[in-house]
């Protein structure tokens, strides 16, 4: 099995885990603040991960040497969530999962100053076949949703937002050098996550209330640590040293897919006919970006 291949199924799942933490982004959503909640998360992951960077000796030596990178990473990766939560106090989730579909296009033509690579015109079409396929998707097929849909305050921040999820993705890339441990860039990228959102936390004097997640609330939160955050970033970051952000980002277009799929298996929600027909054209979308870039 190639380097590539082992990278594409790395996205793939990991594409799969950020479904499933929308999911279960639900039964904790209004417990606490979103960004006290995202803060946890960080905190949790970094946690669950610490033993096994200070036990190992070749990881514990590449912690000092790795920190001012992955606090540059780490930057686009909090800011990200941050202007996604302040988005949603003024717009609506289905406005943001709309406009998260440029981030592929953002990637590859912000890809074009850092890389100095180029988008043919038949990538950029892909990329709007890509767009289109997707919000079939997230409007289930609903033409009015979509033309009701207008850009607001909040759909402004988040523009800013995607963005920096973009420069999240090219960074990541960037700041990688020959000898680096990817575990020990994930375990740092989450400590400057915990630092920037506990920055966060104080400028925007957020309370933690971090005692109201108990029971079931906490296996909610154990999946959104372990899985949709320490698992994903450490997977993602591994797939883009390989395979470059441009592709790594493709894989946004299936993830409102995945989410479909994840809601069929486990809720029985069932799929129409016009979201199985945008899967597919966002699925073919991503599938020739990936090899045709």
């Amino acid at each position: 099995m190639s380097e590539n291949f082992k990278a594409h199924i790395l996205v793939i799942i990991a594409t799969f885990l950020i479904a499933g933490s929308f999911i279960v982004s639900k039964k904790l959503a209004g417990i606490i603040d979103p960004i006290s909640l995202t803060l946890f998360r960080f905190v949790f992951a970094s946690i669950v991960l610490a033993p096994i960077i200070f036990i190992k000796q070749k990881y514990r030596t590449k912690v000092r040497e790795t920190f001012k990178r992955a606090l540059v990473i780490s930057l686009f990766y909090s800011l990200y969530f941050i202007g996604l939560f302040k988005a949603l106090e003024y717009t609506t989730a289905l406005n943001t999962g709309t406009l998260f579909t440029l981030v592929p296009l953002l990637t590859a033509v912000l890809a074009i100053f850092v890389f100095k690579q180029s988008i043919t015109f038949f990538q950029f079409f892909i990329y709007l076949v890509g767009i289109i396929g997707t919000c079939m998707v997230v409007f289930k097929g609903d033409l009015q949703l979509f033309l009701n849909l207008s850009l607001n305050y909040g759909d402004v921040i988040f523009l800013f937002a995607i963005v920096a999820m973009a420069l999240y993705s090219i960074s990541a890339k960037h700041f990688y050098k020959e000898g680096d441990e990817v575990l020990v860039l994930t375990f740092m990228t989450l400590i400057g996550g915990i630092i920037w959102m506990g920055l966060a936390l104080v400028f925007l004097d957020i309370p933690l209330q971090w005692e109201k997640i108990n029971g079931d609330l906490f296996l909610y939160m154990s999946y959104l640590a372990i899985a949709a955050t320490l698992f994903t970033v450490y997977l993602n970051q591994k797939a883009t040293v390989i395979l470059g952000p441009k592709k790594v980002m493709s894989y946004v277009y299936i993830n409102p897919a995945a989410i479909a799929l994840l809601m069929a298996l486990f809720y029985s929600q069932t799929i129409s006919l016009w979201i199985v027909l945008g899967i597919l054209i966002s699925s073919l979308a991503t599938f020739i970006l990936l090899f045709k870039s």
